[in-house]
């Protein structure tokens, strides 16, 4: 199986994802800054990085981890399931490919400390904004996180998107 969080940039609430579905982050409490600032990837993308799949790792299970900064297209998870529907239509791939949207549960202080960090370059604004918008979110990323693992193995797809519009920062 694999498993593809996808969001605006790829670098905030989908490094977190990737980081909790492969247990490097300790789970049920509010991360620390430190926690935050080294999880691997975390603010670390630019908007050249938008469209490239990063691997994370593989879980517990031998499952592939990617994330994806999709930026403002509403387009790129719906083409990205046809041609994997393609692919396994065309060449027999059978494969499990799970996409899970980390956007709902962006806080306006991520958004705002991506917007300075990420886009104009100012760190000591930014930086502080995504640690607290980080912070407000783990629990709600993490419980996401096992949502989207729950339905990776319960579902018969071999393609899912999970919008997770239930999960409001």
């Amino acid at each position: 199986m694999i498993y593809i969080y996808n969001d605006f940039g790829g670098t905030h609430t989908t490094a977190l994802a990737a980081s909790y579905h492969l247990q490097i982050l300790p789970e049920n409490r509010i991360l620390t800054k430190e926690e935050i600032l080294n999880v691997p990837y975390f603010n670390k993308l630019n908007k050249s990085d938008a469209g490239k799949f990063i691997f994370h790792g593989t879980d517990e299970g031998g499952n592939s981890v990617y994330t994806l900064g999709r930026r403002s297209s509403k387009l790129v998870v719906p083409t990205l399931k046809n041609l994997c529907n393609l692919f396994e239509d065309k060449f027999q791939i059978d494969e499990k490919i799970i996409f899970s949207n980390t956007s709902p549960t962006v806080p306006f202080a991520m958004t705002m400390g991506g917007f300075f960090s990420r886009g104009l370059k100012i760190d000591f604004i930014g930086v502080p904004l995504l640690v607290s918008g980080a912070k407000k979110s783990c629990l709600n990323v993490h419980k996401l996180v096992e949502r989207t693992k729950q339905i990776g193995n319960t579902t018969n797809s071999n393609v899912t998107v999970i919008e997770n519009k239930n999960f409001q920062a």
